[in-house]
């Protein structure tokens, strides 16, 4: 099955952490004078970098501020996080059935590598994963098709043969405009916000790789 790649989006799709990023988010953003609403987490945050949503609620800032902004939020995060961490349902069976057909697969995320690195370690999930590109890896995040693009290019694989995994509205926007087919998971968004998406679930329990491809293509 070398044919098709599995792409894997990681906050919401490998583990159920927008909740706590969620706490994170309002948390730092009360700090600093902003008190988020649910619609604006939900469409102008989920699924993008750090460095656009910041800008976005803060306005251009020096890089300095942006990154000093960047790094308290994510320690914020790891610190309420870190004694909830656990794979989406299902995620491990799934992983080992991509194995079992040795179909190829890769993370492709808008985090900061530390999160990743702390993700991988406390799920035990990181020896499924050889390829990872994390928003360094990128200039333009999601809803821009950037990170998808240059993560099939990483496998060697043409996006059209690509399937995306995502939780967030700007993923799944991101999946579609680099051509690859997209499941969308319900984790953050419903099954009906997440419509775009060719195919969408709840989470991977009971979800066999080889019959999500049979749908998809």
């Amino acid at each position: 099955m070398n044919s098709i790649a599995f792409l894997f989006d990681m906050d919401g799709v490998l583990v159920d952490s927008n909740p706590y990023h969620k706490i994170a988010l309002r948390e730092f953003c009360k700090k600093h004078g902003h008190d988020l609403s649910e619609e604006k987490l939900r469409e102008k945050i989920y699924g993008r970098t750090n460095k656009d949503w910041i800008t976005n609620l803060f306005g251009a800032l020096p890089e300095k501020q942006l990154k000093a902004f960047a790094d308290e939020k994510e320690n914020l995060f790891r610190e309420v996080y870190k004694a909830h961490v656990e794979p989406v349902r299902g995620l491990v069976s799934f992983l080992d059935k991509l194995d079992q057909y040795s179909i190829n697969r890769a993370i492709a995320t808008s985090a900061p590598r530390a999160n990743v690195d702390f993700t991988l370690q406390l799920t035990g999930i990181g020896p499924y994963f050889q390829t990872i590109l994390d928003e360094s890896f990128v200039n333009r995040g999601k809803p821009d098709p950037e990170i998808y693009i240059k993560t099939a290019a990483a496998l060697g694989y043409d996006p059209g043969h690509c399937v995306v995994l995502e939780d967030s509205l700007s993923g799944v926007a991101s999946g579609k405009a680099a051509g690859c087919k997209v499941v969308g998971i319900s984790t953050t968004h419903t099954a009906e916000e997440l419509s775009e998406s060719d195919l969408v679930i709840a989470d991977f329990e009971g979800i066999s790789p080889l019959e999500l491809i049979k749908r998809l293509f």
